[in-house]
C-alpha cells in the first residue's frame, strides 16, 4: 500500500480530490485516440485574458417578525465580484476590472421590505447599506443561498460582457477570440457564445472512469487530454437529460506532482459551452484547448505561496484578496449590525 498526500490543507472547505463517479454518458468527440496533447504557444491575436470570481459571505442570520406576528428567516449578508485584466504575452502589468460589492438582506417569504440602512457613529465611516432580496420556503440556508445565487449570476453577466464572441457551429468560420475569459468554476448557464472558460480547481467528479485516468496521472506540464463532452445534469437514466445545456472539458496539468503527493496534483479540469448534442468540436474551442495548458502553467500559483497551488491561479489569489477588502472586516460588520439593532430597540 503507498500513501500520498492531498496537496491542499486540511483546513480548506473541500479536498482536491474525491473522484465521485459521473453517472451519465461522457462521448469523445475531438479524437478517438485516447492520449495527451501538447500544449501550443499563445497566438498573437489573443490580445486580453480576464480572470472572475466572486466572493459571497454572510455576515448574521436573522429572525424577521412584521407587525401580525408573522416570523421569516433572513439573513444579512454581501457580495463581491470582479476580474482581473492582464496581457497574455506580458507587455502591461495586469489590474483589476469592474470589482464590485453589493449588500443583501435575503428573507423569505412576501414581505414588503425597504433597504436597511446600518448608519455609523462617525459619519466619515460611510453607511452599509443591505439591499432587500426574498427568497421561497423557509429554510434556515434559504439566505445562504440567494446571497450565492445573486453572486453566480453577477458573475455571469460580467464574463458574458467582456468575452469575445465564440463561434460554436460547425460551418461558423474560424475566428480565435481577441478576448478569453476564465471563470473560477463550471460556465454558467446563458454563457454560450462566448469565449468563456470555466477552469474547476478540484477533481470532485470522475468523468473519465477508471480505464483512462492513468492518462491524467502521466500528463507532462503543459499536456492536455483530448476533449470530451457531456450533459449537464445526465444521472445516466437513459433520456440523456434532453433539452438540458452540454459541456465540452478537459483536463490539463499545471505541475508535476510532488514524490509525496496523489499523481493527480497539478491537474485541473476545464469546460466549456458545447452545441447541442455535437459530434464535432468548434475550431474555436480547440484552439482554446491547444493554448490553455501554455497560458494557465504562466498563471498557476507556488505552494510556498499558496496552500492551493498550483490551481488557485495567481490572478485569483489577488482578485479574492482584493474582494475581502471591499468587503470589509466581518468583526467590524458585526458589531455594527449589533449596534444598529440596540439603537431600533432604543427608539421603537
Amino acid at each position: 500500500m503507498r500513501i500520498r498526500l492531498d496537496p491542499w490543507p486540511v483546513d480548506t472547505q473541500n479536498a482536491q480530490l474525491t473522484l465521485k463517479p459521473f453517472a451519465g454518458r461522457v462521448y469523445d468527440v475531438e479524437s478517438p485516440r485516447w492520449e495527451a496533447v501538447a500544449a501550443c504557444p499563445l497566438p498573437e491575436s489573443l490580445r486580453q485574458v480576464l480572470v472572475v470570481d466572486g466572493r459571497p459571505r454572510m455576515d448574521a442570520r436573522l429572525l424577521l417578525e412584521d407587525d401580525a406576528g408573522r416570523l421569516s428567516v433572513a439573513g444579512f449578508g454581501a457580495y463581491a465580484v470582479g476580474a482581473v485584466d492582464l496581457c497574455p504575452h506580458g507587455h502591461r502589468q495586469a489590474r483589476f476590472h469592474g470589482v464590485d460589492m453589493q449588500r443583501v438582506m435575503a428573507f423569505g417569504g412576501d414581505l414588503q421590505l425597504s433597504a436597511e440602512r446600518l448608519s455609523p457613529r462617525n459619519p466619515q465611516t460611510g453607511e452599509l447599506i443591505y439591499q432587500p432580496q426574498s427568497f421561497s420556503g423557509t429554510d434556515i440556508l434559504g439566505a445562504q443561498a440567494a446571497i450565492q445565487k445573486r453572486m453566480l449570476d453577477t458573475e455571469r453577466a460580467l464574463a458574458q460582457a467582456l468575452a469575445s464572441a465564440l463561434p460554436l457551429e460547425e460551418d461558423d468560420p474560424d475566428e480565435a477570440p481577441e478576448t478569453l475569459v476564465l471563470q473560477d468554476g463550471p460556465v454558467r448557464v446563458g454563457e454560450a457564445g462566448r469565449a468563456v472558460v470555466g477552469y474547476i480547481k478540484s477533481l470532485h467528479t470522475d468523468y473519465l472512469g477508471e480505464d483512462r485516468n492513468p492518462l491524467l496521472m502521466n500528463l507532462k506540464c503543459g499536456e492536455r487530454t483530448p476533449i470530451l463532452r457531456f450533459t449537464l445534469g445526465d444521472r445516466g437514466e437513459g433520456n440523456e437529460a434532453s433539452g438540458r445545456e452540454q459541456r465540452f472539458t478537459w483536463y490539463v496539468r499545471l505541475a508535476d506532482a510532488r514524490f509525496y503527493e496523489h499523481p493527480l496534483a497539478g491537474v485541473m479540469r476545464l469546460e466549456m459551452h458545447a452545441p447541442e448534442d455535437a459530434d464535432f468540436v468548434p475550431r474555436a474551442v480547440r484552439d482554446i484547448a491547444d493554448l490553455s495548458g501554455t497560458l494557465l502553467r504562466c498563471l498557476g500559483s507556488q505552494p510556498h505561496k499558496d496552500g492551493r497551488a498550483p490551481q488557485n491561479l495567481v490572478p485569483t489569489a489577488a482578485l479574492e484578496q482584493e474582494m475581502s477588502r471591499r468587503l470589509g472586516n466581518a468583526e467590524l460588520v458585526t458589531r455594527r449590525i449589533r449596534a444598529h439593532l440596540a439603537q431600533q430597540r432604543m427608539t421603537a
